[in-house]
């Protein structure tokens, strides 16, 4: 039943992001667009938590969901609040109700729908060390492959004011910090849900982790084409492109390094 529910919540992730890139490089007015961002999130969170359920099991997929959830939450918070992590910056009303007025409720979501593929990919990539360098390698390069969609991301939902970067910055008015953020707040979660289960030395069962790098480029994808769109590429098509060229190498090299019957990974 699981796998099933996997399935179909992953055949409608691409077929919303199939419609979304069609209306934008085609120009169209989208009937409810406001829902789709929501929708994608609920959609693509579903999809990882059920993959991570029939990769580990359900305590560990819930384990990074809780880690996720509580890191990110708090590094948001605290930037929102401060300008610290990611320079200064706020929400706007659009992404919904907001934890102690600060950070959107969906956020966190968000963060996990992302950082579970990148987790896989990065595991999937890292040196096939043990211990302490299997740690750290893995948090690294998966910091680096999460932050790589907020290239195309983060300009665009600028542009459809879901946020505003109060100082302004270099690329396409978002400071450089906010990178280096969001690789600290996934090389956080990632090395502190490493430090929960290694001992755990979780066995990857029958799960084919190609289907987390589709979610991954699914996503990344729909952000790209969005981005090219006729009525915002003047505006935001570089960062298309550029998030085009930042995700691409990983999605590549995870899809050839995953295999349809996982081999264990060490710990």
């Amino acid at each position: 039943m699981t796998r099933k529910l996997m399935w179909f919540f992953l055949i409608a992730l691409a077929l919303l992001t199939l419609y979304n890139i069609v209306s934008a490089l085609s120009n169209l007015a989208v009937l409810f667009n406001p829902l789709f961002t929501p929708l994608t999130t609920l959609l693509a969170f579903v999809f990882v938590l059920l993959h991570a359920s029939l990769r580990w099991n359900w305590r560990a997929a819930l384990t990074l969901f809780a880690i996720s959830f509580v890191v990110s939450l708090a590094y948001e918070s605290l930037g929102v609040a401060t300008g610290l992590v990611y320079g200064p910056y706020h929400y706007t009303a659009k992404l919904g109700p907001k934890f102690l007025g600060l950070v959107p409720y969906i956020i966190p979501a968000a963060w996990f729908m992302m950082m579970y593929p990148s987790l896989v990919i990065a595991e999937r990539i890292a040196p096939r060390a043990a211990g302490w360098p299997r740690g750290l390698s893995v948090a690294a390069i998966g910091g680096l492959v999460m932050t790589a969609w907020d290239v195309v991301m983060d300009p665009m939902m600028v542009r459809g004011e879901h946020w505003v970067w109060e100082a302004g910055g270099p690329y396409f008015g978002i400071p450089l910090q906010n990178y280096w953020g969001w690789w600290l707040t996934v090389f956080s979660v990632f090395l502190v849900n490493w430090l929960a289960t290694r001992r755990a030395n979780l066995p990857l069962r029958d799960q084919d982790d190609r289907l987390a790098v589709v979610s991954y480029s699914l996503i990344g994808l729909s952000n790209v084409c969005i981005a090219l769109a006729p009525d915002v590429v003047q505006q935001v098509g570089g960062a298309g492109l550029a998030g085009l060229f930042a995700m691409a190498p990983w999605a590549i090299v995870g899809w050839l390094q995953a295999r349809a019957r996982s081999s264990p990974i060490p710990q």
